[in-house]
């Protein structure tokens, strides 16, 4: 494994590439923004949405949320504008009481909602088939996150649906990729956050093509029909987890008093108890957490130093969601020693070895850790 020498992340993160200087590309986007023309690009985020208005139709954008801070941030800057706006939920079989509060909280500022449930019996099977076949919960998850707003917004004829924050700017892609505002059919054929399917490839004699119905990607005749755009406002708004957190904070947004699951955030990843079991499989898989992402950002920021960083994943250790674990064995239905015996098959042995039975990660970020 190598790290970033400016952040903390490793070269072991997909999508995330450490050039010949030591520097990550997910730093080097960061440096790129610093040079963004930020007024010019919050001019054509109105203009565009003049011209959705003068569309007139029944909803002008659809904004996908879940109460996070993040989403109580784009309906913000969507009613500043004027817009009426649908804001839709996957609801997740997990969410949490603050997770309820807040989304309650971002509905009374003034828009329409729909809590979209999945079938538990279907969505049970598929989490399971994710965790089984991938080592992952989270392909579901964001089946129901991405796929569901685009959906309604074909069926319903709304132009527009405004996201949050471009992964490929702020963790890690091609300049190419940084350069794009679109969260479209090619993006979620190409990004990791489908582990690389569409929905036909989890249609099998368990889940049928009906079951799985409403994970169906819209087609480009459908995208081109309601002359839909799918846009990242991060693209056009210099996008920091503090000054969300500050906006959301401002509209009655609550974070957690006990702190974060996992991760450095106590204002991330808190509406669902599943995130941060999808979340720990990067431990297994990449050699890191999400602590990683979260203080790696703050690095960019010039919130923290990387030594600060270092220290803080030191004394914070690999947060292992046992709880959450709990509550999605729960959920499928099996034993957690079943659930290990998955997760185990998930390690990757090209960075960790058994030494003295215990597995350790070759070339860690830290000498002295304490494996467990």
């Amino acid at each position: 494994m190598k790290y970033c020498k400016r952040c903390i992340l490793p070269n072991t993160r997909p999508g995330l590439i450490i050039e010949t200087d030591g520097v990550c590309n997910a730093c080097k986007g960061h440096d790129e923004k610093l040079s963004f023309d930020w007024d010019t690009r919050a001019r054509q985020f109105s203009n565009l949405l003049q011209q959705v208005k003068l569309l007139n139709r029944p909803f002008d954008c659809i904004v996908p949320v879940s109460g996070g801070k993040d989403s109580t941030y784009q309906v913000v800057k969507c009613l500043e504008h004027d817009l009426h706006v649908l804001a839709i939920t996957w609801k997740t079989p997990s969410r949490t009481e603050i997770g309820q509060k807040n989304l309650e909280n971002l509905i009374s500022l003034g828009v329409d909602h729909i809590d979209y449930s999945v079938n538990p019996d279907v969505e049970r099977e598929f989490t399971y088939k994710a965790l089984l076949n991938k080592g992952s919960v989270g392909v579901p998850m964001h089946f129901g996150l991405y796929i569901i707003p685009l959906r309604f917004a074909v069926a319903l004829n709304v132009p527009l649906v405004v996201w949050g924050e471009s992964p490929y700017m702020e963790y890690g892609g091609s300049q190419e990729q940084r350069c794009s505002n679109s969260l479209d059919r090619t993006f979620l054929i190409s990004h990791g956050i489908l582990q690389g399917t569409m929905i036909e490839d989890w249609i099998d004699t368990d889940l049928d093509s009906k079951d799985l119905e409403i994970y169906k990607l819209p087609t480009e005749e459908e995208f081109s029909r309601v002359g839909l755009q799918s846009i990242f406002i991060g693209y056009y708004f210099n996008w920091s987890p503090q000054e969300s957190l500050e906006i959301a904070l401002k509209h009655g947004f609550k974070v957690r008093d006990e702190g974060p699951k996992v991760g450095y955030y106590n204002f991330a990843d808190i509406d669902c108890d599943l995130i941060s079991v999808h979340h720990y499989f990067k431990w297994l898989k990449y050699g890191f957490t999400r602590l990683f992402d979260n203080l790696s950002l703050e690095i960019r920021n010039g919130n923290i130093s990387r030594e600060q960083a270092v220290e803080i994943v030191r004394k914070t250790g690999e947060q292992v969601p046992y709880d959450d674990i709990e509550r999605l064995c729960e959920f499928l239905r099996i034993s957690e020693q079943h659930f290990w015996e998955i997760a185990e098959k998930f390690r990757n042995t090209d960075i960790w070895h058994r030494e003295r039975g215990t597995w350790i990660l070759r070339d860690f970020l830290i000498e002295d850790w304490h494996w467990r």
